[in-house]
């Protein structure tokens, strides 16, 4: 299941990238010395490169544009705190999973109270997986659409032939590239593709200066001055809730984490300082990695923000779904011709592509987990582990494309997931405050890590509670 390098670090040698073995059986023969410093730790990145790939996709892609289309630059700044706040949750519950070699679906089932032989909150995990399947047939429905828009196959943009060719294309090219399940290929590709929608997006927001949209120096700066106008309160919590990482972001990031080999190369717990040595080490390498990653998404976050308050909010323009990319797909073409329509679309492809590459098998990890705590499979016989991977990366996809073709609305499909999403959110921020205290104090981290934790977690908790209430107003 994940690539490995036989031979030895030594001087003059690249580091092995991959960790070998099982990387869920903590062998005290696999430990490693950990890098240190940010330019030998950067050889040892990849989960957050995953977790990238996964959160910039038909979520920031229409939603984040969205908003910007309807609140303009005003809520700039809300993009860079909403995906901030949630990096606290995040690191904590991957820095459980190097410490005791569990992922979070392990961690949320201890936490108290439980509900027959599993916890609540493993309880609400199956609740959000369920309306996520709806959700993430947004995601085949966005890359159908984009690819419908650039490939029409002579049925017209978006036209149901078109989107039903290409959605069949879509997840069965899904399945078969995944099918292998090596962590490996995974990030390598999750790499490649979120390069590519980050340089694409970025190139975009900086060409339209030269264009007739072009914004000013004035308006970027109301875009961080931290101003909240009462007729954008619903826009901002919803803007919080649909960007950053996501509940399943941060429950894969634990699998991935484990698959990189941050907790085979810490060892297991033995008690000695040499291990706690090595468990800091490697939780300040996963610490550095969960902070590039931020800085990835959150760009490409402001910048389709930005995109929809320079070119769609003057235009008094909020297309929904996939008219959205083509919305913005028309403009470039006008503005900068066809050239520009191609590149804009190549970079809506890769993010939708990205993230359905990630989000595959992060949540085929989270459904084989499921399925061994509730006794179906043990969990430590690997052989059968991958395989329940494997038969999850077969079978939510062709779930999603029928999701889709049943539903195909990939707005609507993306904010019912979004909602139940932010619910489980606050279920996953409790789950860190609990975990954090079965590990031991010197592997903690210090205060200003554990207020951070404290602060992310009473927003994530408050957004929830509002998720919750206005779901059932409403």
């Amino acid at each position: 299941m994940t690539a490995s390098i036989p031979a030895p670090d030594r001087e003059g040698t690249p580091p092995e990238r991959f960790v070998s073995g099982d990387p869920y059986a903590l062998d005290p023969s696999a430990v490693k010395d950990p890098p240190i410093g940010w330019r030998a730790s950067s050889k040892f990145f990849g989960p957050g490169l995953i977790v990238s790939a996964s959160v910039v996709g038909a979520g920031e892609l229409i939603t984040a544009t969205s908003l910007g289309a309807q609140a303009g630059f005003v809520l700039l700044w809300l993009v860079f705190v909403s995906t901030i706040v949630k990096v606290a949750v995040q690191t904590e519950m991957a820095r459980y999973s190097i410490v005791t070699g569990e992922g979070a679906m392990e961690g949320y089932n201890r936490v108290p109270p439980r509900v027959g032989p599993v916890s609540w909150v493993f309880l609400m995990w199956a609740l959000m997986a369920v309306s996520k399947l709806v959700q993430t047939g947004g995601l085949i429905g966005g890359m159908a659409g984009a690819l419908s828009i650039l490939m029409p196959l002579g049925f017209g943009p978006l036209s149901p032939t078109s989107m039903t060719i290409w959605g069949v294309v879509v997840t069965l090219a899904a399945i078969a590239t995944l099918i292998s399940n090596r962590y490996g290929l995974i990030e390598n590709v999750a790499t490649v593709l979120t390069m590519t929608f980050v340089v694409v997006t970025v190139l975009v927001v900086i060409a339209l200066p030269f264009s007739e949209y072009a914004y000013s120096g004035a308006e970027l700066a109301s875009g961080v001055s931290f101003q909240l106008p009462i007729g954008a309160i619903g826009v901002a919590l919803t803007m919080f809730g649909l960007t950053g990482v996501a509940s399943e972001e941060i429950t894969a990031y634990t699998y991935w984490c484990l698959e990189k080999g941050y907790a085979r190369w810490s060892g297991p717990n033995d008690g000695s300082e040499e291990y706690r040595r090595r468990a800091r080490g490697w939780i300040a390498v996963m610490q550095k990695d969960a902070m590039v990653s931020w800085v990835i998404y959150t760009v490409s976050t402001a910048a389709f923000y930005i995109l929809g308050a320079a070119v769609l909010h003057p235009q008094g323009l909020f297309p929904e779904g996939n008219e959205m990319i083509r919305t913005l797909s028309e403009t470039f073409a006008g503005v900068f011709g066809e050239p520009g329509r191609i590149i804009f679309l190549l970079g809506a492809l890769a993010a939708l592509g990205s993230t359905i590459w990630a989000a595959i098998p992060s949540w085929s990890r989270s459904w084989a987990n499921a399925l061994s705590i509730v006794g179906v499979y043990d969990w430590a016989d690997g052989r059968r582990r991958n395989r329940w991977m494997q038969f999850f990366i077969v079978v939510l996809p062709l779930i999603w494309l029928l999701t889709f073709l049943w539903i195909n609305s990939p707005l609507v499909m993306i904010m019912v997931g979004g909602i139940a999403g932010g619910i489980f959110l606050a279920a996953v921020a409790v789950s860190a405050l609990y975990l954090r205290g079965r590990i031991d104090p010197e592997l903690r981290g210090g205060r200003f890590l554990h207020v951070a934790l404290l602060i992310s977690a009473i927003a994530i908790i408050g957004l929830g509670i509002y998720s919750a209430a206005t779901t059932v107003i409403g």
